[in-house]
């Protein structure tokens, strides 16, 4: 591992004995329970972070299951159609033309959710010590997780659009299915799981 993607740090806050407020900025020793300068509740590091962020994942990683075999929605053209899975529904969507809408759809439902769960396992990994990544690489790891997140329920606006749009015309009907349910969990989860690491964790020597 290179000095670059690990920089010499001569004192962390934590080794001075300090504590950062997330609320107000400002620095306290580590002795106090509160803030001194707003009363906030204050913490070295996050209780139970890293088995939180495992909790979650994993859970979302399990949740990915239902969300794939369970149908997302129906495509119904004059009447007939058969509910269709994130698989079966992409393919659905290519084969009525629909060629945008599927590539966002098999970007947002498979590609992002299975990105952002690999990513916070292998951040918490590094962070356990299980895995060799510099404290630069786990910054950009993380980094990363936050832009997935932030389009994780692309797919379900996109589904809710589409319903929408076709609603208006009276040859087709689309309706939403239980995996969008299970997808919205797993989507919830992995934010809630990113929100629960806490990030100077990845500063801390390994």
């Amino acid at each position: 591992m290179s000095n670059h993607d690990n920089p010499p740090i001569s004192e962390t806050a934590k080794q001075a004995g300090l504590i950062f407020c997330e609320y107000c900025l400002k620095l306290s020793n580590q002795e106090d329970n509160r803030c001194r300068c707003c009363g906030a509740s204050i913490h070295s590091r996050f209780q139970d972070s890293i088995n939180r962020c495992w909790a979650l994942t994993i859970t979302a990683m399990l949740l990915l299951i239902p969300a794939n075999i369970l149908p997302i929605m129906t495509i119904k053209s004059f009447g007939q159609g058969e509910p269709d899975t994130i698989i079966s529904g992409i393919i659905s969507l290519f084969e009525h033309g629909l060629y945008p809408i599927g590539v966002i759809v098999f970007l947002a439902s498979i590609m992002v959710p299975f990105l952002k769960i690999i990513g916070l396992i292998l951040l918490v990994l590094s962070v356990q010590g299980k895995i060799e990544m510099g404290r630069r690489e786990r910054t950009r790891m993380y980094r990363i997780v936050e832009f997935f997140g932030k389009w994780s329920m692309l797919d379900v606006f996109v589904v809710s659009l589409l319903v929408a749009i076709v609603e208006i015309g009276e040859v087709a009907t689309v309706d939403a299915g239980l995996g969008v349910t299970a997808f919205c969990v797993m989507v919830v989860l992995t934010m809630f799981a990113a929100n629960s690491f806490d990030t100077r964790l990845i500063w801390d020597k390994s």
